[in-house]
């Protein structure tokens, strides 16, 4: 029997093949198993930042509302922008509708698409983002128009008064 290195009898080569070959296979199946858990965990994280949106949005919808409802004067106006719902200047005492402005959660920037109101002002808020939504349906009454949207832009979020 060969002596191997330091004294001791090696593996003979099959034996060292095959532990190789063993190994290789683990890691294959690490990497797959790894690459399913990454995709669920990307999915996990899109549909909070989803949840994210929508709550965020539908509070800009409902300080838009606010600001539009308690407009002085007969004629009813739109805020000019966003930051008109931080801190309304129509009133001598402060009026604030939000505390600040949001980060869109799909891009990262406090930064947002505008939908104009007819005549002067914003009627409402879109997100930027690009990306398909994985939501496509059991959305609230007031964001049924978001069934079946083709990117996150299409969620709108805009005020309507009751008329």
């Amino acid at each position: 029997m060969p002596i191997g290195r330091g004294g001791v009898d090696s593996a003979p080569t099959a034996e060292r093949g095959f532990t190789y070959l063993a190994m290789l296979i683990i890691v294959a199946i690490m990497g797959v198993f790894l690459t399913a858990v990454s995709q669920v965990w990307q999915q996990a994280a899109q549909r909070e930042k989803e949840t994210e949106l929508l709550f965020v949005g539908n509070q800009f919808r409902e300080a838009i509302g606010l600001y539009y409802q308690r407009t002085p004067g007969a004629v009813k106006t739109y805020p000019k922008r966003l930051e008109d719902l931080l801190l309304d200047q129509r009133y001598p005492a402060k009026q604030r509708y939000l505390r600040k402005i949001f980060r869109d959660p799909m891009t990262g920037e406090a930064k947002w698409g505008i939908v104009a109101a007819s005549g002067v002002g914003i009627a409402g808020v879109y997100s930027l983002g690009l990306e398909v939504p994985l939501k496509k349906s059991n959305f609230r009454l007031a964001d049924r128009a978001f069934e079946d949207s083709e990117s996150y832009s299409e969620w709108q979020f805009v005020y309507t008064p009751a008329k």
